[in-house]
C-alpha cells in the first residue's frame, strides 16, 4: 500500500546542499531504482517539472517556486497512484502558483488521484473535484465546488458602506431580498448575502436608501468557496 502513495509536504523536505538532480536520483535509489533507472526518472521529472537548466544547481540556490516544483517530482520519483499535498503553494508568487496549478490537473489527466489540504479556496475551487470543508476538526460540508456554493445561495449582493457602523443597518434592509444570513467584513466594511431570485438590484439600492444606509457600493456577483467558508464555519478557525 505504501508503495503506492506519495507524500508532498507544506515544508519543502529536498537537501538544499544537493543539486536538483541528486536529489532526485537519491530518492530513486531510496525507493529501489537502480542507479540507471534513477538517473532516467530524474531526467523525465526534470524534463516535466521545466528544471532541465536548473538541474544541476544546488537546491539552496532555487526560488520559492522551483524548490516547491523540485519538492513535488520528488514525491514523484515512484509513480504514486495517490499523491498527498499539504499546502502545496503557500509562499508562492501568483504566477509560479498558476504554474503549479497546471502541473497538477497535468497529474489528474495522466491518472493520479490527488488529495489537498489548502487555505487557498480559489485553488480548491480551481483544482478538485470534491471538497470537505472542516471546522475545528468537524466536517462541515461536503460535496463538489458548485453544490457547495448552491447550498448557501449562488447568487449573491455584496454592499460596501462608508462607516462600519452601517454594516448591520445595511443587513437588515437586505432582510427581505435574502436567502439566508448575511456575513460581514468589517475590516473591509462590506456585508455580503444570498438573494432570493427575481431579485432586482434597484430594488435593493432603493432599500438601502430608504434605511438611510451611506453604501459607497452595491455589487451583485456569484458565490465564491471564500463566502462557503465564511457561511459554514465559526470565526478564528483554519480549513
Amino acid at each position: 500500500m505504501r508503495r503506492r502513495i506519495g507524500v508532498a509536504n507544506q515544508a519543502a523536505t529536498v537537501d538544499g546542499l544537493l543539486p536538483g538532480r541528486l536529489n532526485l536520483q537519491m530518492v530513486g535509489r531510496l525507493h529501489g531504482l537502480s542507479r540507471g533507472d534513477a538517473a532516467r526518472r530524474a531526467s523525465e521529472l526534470l524534463e516535466q517539472f521545466d528544471l532541465v537548466d536548473a538541474g544541476g544547481g544546488l537546491v539552496r540556490s532555487y526560488s520559492g517556486g522551483m524548490r516547491r516544483r523540485l519538492d513535488l517530482a520528488a514525491s514523484l520519483v515512484a509513480r504514486p497512484e495517490v499523491l498527498f499535498l499539504d499546502e502545496p503553494t503557500t509562499g508562492l508568487d501568483p504566477r509560479s502558483r498558476g504554474d503549479l496549478w497546471v502541473l497538477l490537473r497535468d497529474l489528474v489527466r495522466d491518472g493520479t488521484t490527488l488529495i489537498l489540504t489548502t487555505q487557498y479556496l480559489e485553488e480548491a475551487d480551481r483544482l478538485a473535484d470534491d471538497i470537505v470543508v472542516l471546522d475545528h476538526g468537524r466536517t462541515v460540508a461536503h460535496g463538489t465546488p458548485q453544490e457547495l456554493k448552491t447550498r448557501i445561495g449562488d447568487d449573491r449582493i455584496d454592499v460596501t458602506v462608508l462607516d462600519a457602523a452601517d454594516l448591520h443597518a445595511a443587513a437588515t434592509a437586505l432582510g427581505p431580498y435574502s436567502s439566508n444570513a448575511p456575513s460581514f467584513d468589517v475590516d473591509l466594511r462590506v456585508v455580503s448575502a444570498p438573494v432570493r431570485e427575481g431579485v432586482r438590484l434597484i430594488d435593493v439600492v432603493r432599500a438601502l436608501d430608504d434605511a438611510g444606509v451611506d453604501a459607497v457600493d452595491v455589487n451583485r456577483r456569484h458565490a465564491t468557496l471564500d463566502d462557503v467558508f465564511l457561511a459554514l464555519t465559526t470565526p478564528g478557525v483554519s480549513a
